[in-house]
């Protein structure tokens, strides 16, 4: 008769397996498209937008349950949408020494963090399309100097997101062509790698940050980059896969490319007033073109009042996209423990 494993070992046991696909062990690459795990394997991201860390700490949620929670649902990674004006209004060192402590629970649960400076508008002629966005070519160099001072040795904060929704179709937003973004964007990548050479930055083209047509002919000049694009399911009508290919998807041919938002809610839903809404088939879609083409992704929101949100309250009670994405990433995860963050070179897993 077989002995039974004590729970605690059991529990051990699924910790280290999620381990191999997510902190333990070092820094991740970027190699040709695709991202490289510490031991040389690619390395797909499915995880969770968090909402600004200080708005957590002013209602109490910003916990080491809170991340437990993330880690529960199958994330390897988080990202951590960090408002300038939040920031300001918190304090700098207050709200970084909450950051660290969130570091650290990441870490301790197997998730990578994205840092996310969550501005939206032209950064170039420092005009924003709303208060709590604004900030100044200046303090966004701040901010990425900070950073990558205060994080050179942490692996765990392996992403970079240079700028959240860059958008010059946006009422008085001013104008930026792809030229003077990009070259805004090396600048900070330059002053990012002067502290943290191992960073990887992440750079978002325009229509807030969905439109990534401007790379086919003049991509970002500096190496280890990766793409970022904001899919939501209001940017094309259906179908959308031949349309999601031409206005980002075959960046993913080249370079490696993460979708740090993407969501849905349906019509009698909060958050509804927001035009994000879809069938409740866009998660079947997305997901299926990501697996197809590579791309790492992120849900945005894991908060139960940041819209299209993936919780109904603070005991983690999905709504409808939550429901279809922590089935998702929970199945995702339990692959990758068995080895299914490697794949082949059609897309599939090995």
């Amino acid at each position: 008769m077989k002995k039974k494993l004590p729970a605690f070992v059991i529990a051990a046991l699924a910790l280290l397996l999620t381990a191999s696909c997510s902190t333990r062990g070092g820094w991740v690459k970027v190699d040709g498209n695709k991202f490289i795990d510490p031991k040389g394997n690619e390395m797909v991201f499915r995880g969770l937008c968090f909402p600004d860390p200080v708005k957590l700490v002013r209602e109490g949620q910003w916990n080491e349950r809170y991340f437990a929670a993330a880690a529960d649902w199958g994330a390897n990674v988080v990202r951590f949408a960090v408002h300038p004006a939040n920031l300001n209004a918190m304090g700098w060192e207050a709200a970084f020494q909450a950051m660290d402590q969130g570091i650290e629970w990441a870490r301790q649960h197997g998730m990578y963090v994205i840092m996310d400076w969550h501005s939206i508008g032209n950064l170039k002629d420092e005009r924003f399309t709303s208060d709590m966005y604004n900030t100044t070519k200046a303090e966004t160099f701040r901010f990425w100097r900070t950073v990558a001072q205060r994080y050179n040795d942490e692996p765990t904060v392996a992403f970079y997101e240079l700028f959240n929704e860059p958008t010059v179709t946006a009422p008085d937003t001013g104008s930026c062509t792809w030229t003077e973004w990009k070259t805004l964007q090396e600048q900070i990548i330059d002053t990012v790698r002067a502290y943290n050479p191992r960073a990887i930055c992440l750079c978002a083209g325009f229509n807030w940050a969905y439109d990534l047509t401007p790379v086919a002919t003049e991509p970002v000049a500096r190496p280890g980059v990766a793409y970022v694009s904001h899919p939501y399911p209001m940017k094309r009508d259906e179908p959308w896969e031949e349309k999601w290919e031409q206005d980002f998807g075959y960046v993913a041919d080249t370079y490696p490319v993460i979708c740090t938002e993407i969501g849905f809610c349906l019509a009698d839903e909060p958050g509804a007033h927001i035009p994000v809404m879809a069938t409740d088939d866009y998660g079947e879609h997305i997901t299926r073109y990501f697996e197809q083409k590579g791309i790492s992704f992120t849900v945005w929101c894991f908060d139960t009042t940041w819209a299209p949100m993936l919780i109904s309250d603070w005991d983690f009670t999905p709504t409808t996209q939550g429901r279809f994405f922590k089935a998702y990433l929970k199945r995702k995860a339990t692959d990758c423990a068995d080895g299914g963050n490697l794949r082949s070179g059609d897309g599939s897993s090995l």
